[in-house]
């Protein structure tokens, strides 16, 4: 399901059988009600093939799986022997998150700070200059921000823009359903630039 040394998530295509996508393809992330352990989440993807399609995808795939943890193995030209990558990647992940870095964040308006977050407290993302707007669910203040970050910001565990543009409004509960308001919203650079040290 997702390539770790690919940074790219594997989803059934109508039209193509199998495609291959970046995180920030994905255009819509909602959890389904049901399953808790491991949680279960409805994703809408560009595809390549021009359309977008649903996936379903599990929380360990969503939020673990970027991070290299269950990544497989590589072969090593020093070597020439096939060695597992998931040890290395995993270390690799938690020493920087022991040294405060952490692999995904955005900046939570109502609150006026940075956060850290996981993939799976993104609600919609949706591509336009070269950029992403993001909108993210807040896990202290459950309040939904709308993020300006590059696609690296999200498709690169670690990768964190300095700067990210912010819109200044708090959304309603509802205003994933009012697609139209987030897009004008996305859309009418009304962005602050805030910094996101997470210091």
């Amino acid at each position: 399901m997702y390539d770790a040394l690919r940074s790219r998530y594997t989803f059934p295509c109508p039209t193509r059988g199998e495609s291959s996508v970046a995180l920030s393809a994905f255009r819509l992330v909602e959890r389904l009600p049901g399953a808790a352990h491991p949680a279960v989440f409805r994703v809408r993807f560009a595809c390549p093939c021009g359309g977008e399609h649903d996936a379903l995808v599990g929380h360990d795939d969503l939020d673990w799986a970027p991070l290299g943890l269950e990544a497989g193995t590589f072969l090593n030209l020093m070597t020439s022997r096939v060695e597992p990558v998931a040890a290395e990647l995993g270390d690799l992940a938690a020493s920087r998150i022991g040294a405060g870095e952490w692999p995904w964040s955005f900046f939570c308006y109502p609150e006026e700070r940075p956060r850290p977050v996981f993939p799976s407290f993104f609600a919609l993302l949706a591509p336009g200059g070269g950029s992403l707007g993001l909108a993210v669910r807040c896990p202290g203040c459950h309040n939904l921000s709308v993020n300006l970050v590059s696609h690296s910001h999200v498709d690169v565990p670690f990768h964190n823009d300095a700067e990210v543009g912010v819109v200044g409004h708090v959304f309603a509960d509802d205003a994933l359903r009012t697609l139209e308001e987030f897009r004008a919203e996305l859309y009418s650079a009304h962005f602050d630039v805030r910094r996101l040290s997470l210091e």
